[in-house]
């Protein structure tokens, strides 16, 4: 029975030693381990983000506006910001499934931007354009509304900052939308909505159009949709000036090569009705 308690007593003791070495071995591990580097702070992943967005990298900088949010949830450029991009991203998406989850999130972004800063004008840009993305996922009914509901805050982005390009060009496109309802829209807002959206007119499209541009001329987008609207005006001789400069801008993402080239088409097809009168001309001399 004592031979048994001192085979006891020396695994014990065994065990403690053992014990020992890997404690004093794992603290050793730990001294030559580079200490962790501490989370970034929101203002860090701000930069970050803005960073990100300036070469385009327009998920990664989603993703740092997410995490400065969970960090601090009434960020108002956090919001407002990842509404814009989920805006932007969703749209590239040809699955509806995708652009509803998108402009979704967008939607919930927006919102809480305007209850932290009611009187921001990027909230109420960022609502504006949720709106206006959404609208082409709803029925008749939904889209109406949305356009209807889309107006004050697009008005208040302009008036709020009248320097900013992004915001003319919203204005334009719904200008030129709700004064270009169908028989149906227009029968179905007064019988329901009560009545058009007030003050909707190509005229004003085309001038919110000129603004934006104005402000921004190195903006394809810009040139792209005045010359649209100039077109289906039949001023043609505007919509190729404008389209001439757009076709020198040098496209940098792939959205904007897209329309380079679009607004080329569209510019071979100006030149060559141009051409055919003059050739009508001619023959008639």
């Amino acid at each position: 029975m004592l031979r048994s308690g001192l085979i006891f007593l020396r695994i014990v003791l065994l065990g403690l030693l053992l014990m020992g070495r890997e404690a004093r071995s794992q603290q050793a591990q730990s001294a030559s381990r580079p200490p962790e580097a501490p989370a970034p702070t929101v203002a860090e992943l701000l930069v970050q983000a803005r960073s990100l967005q300036a070469q385009y990298h327009e998920s990664e900088a989603l993703a740092k506006y997410e995490q400065a949010l969970s960090k601090a949830p009434a960020t108002y450029e956090a919001l407002w910001q990842a509404a814009v991009l989920s805006v932007r991203i969703g749209a590239r998406y040809t699955d509806e499934t995708r652009k509803s989850a998108y402009f979704a999130a967008a939607r919930l972004y927006s919102s809480r931007a305007l209850v932290v800063h009611p009187d921001g004008a990027e909230g109420h840009y960022a609502e504006a354009l949720t709106l206006a993305n959404q609208a082409t996922l709803f029925t008749a009914r939904g889209r109406l509304l949305a356009y209807r509901e889309m107006r004050p805050h697009v008005f208040r982005a302009v008036e709020l900052r009248p320097e900013w390009a992004e915001a003319w060009q919203l204005l334009g496109r719904w200008h030129y939308r709700v004064d270009h309802y169908n028989p149906l829209e227009r029968l179905f807002s007064r019988l329901f909505l009560g009545g058009m959206p007030a003050g909707a007119s190509t005229f004003r499209a085309i001038d919110a159009l000129q603004r934006a541009h104005e402000l921004d001329p190195k903006r394809i987008q810009y040139a792209y949709d005045l010359a649209r609207v100039y077109l289906n005006r039949s001023q043609q001789t505007r919509a190729t000036a404008v389209l001439q400069e757009a076709v020198t801008l040098t496209p940098v993402t792939a959205d904007e090569l897209e329309i380079s080239r679009r607004c080329r088409r569209m510019l071979e097809q100006l030149n060559r009705k141009l051409r055919r009168q003059i050739s009508r001309h001619v023959r008639k001399l």
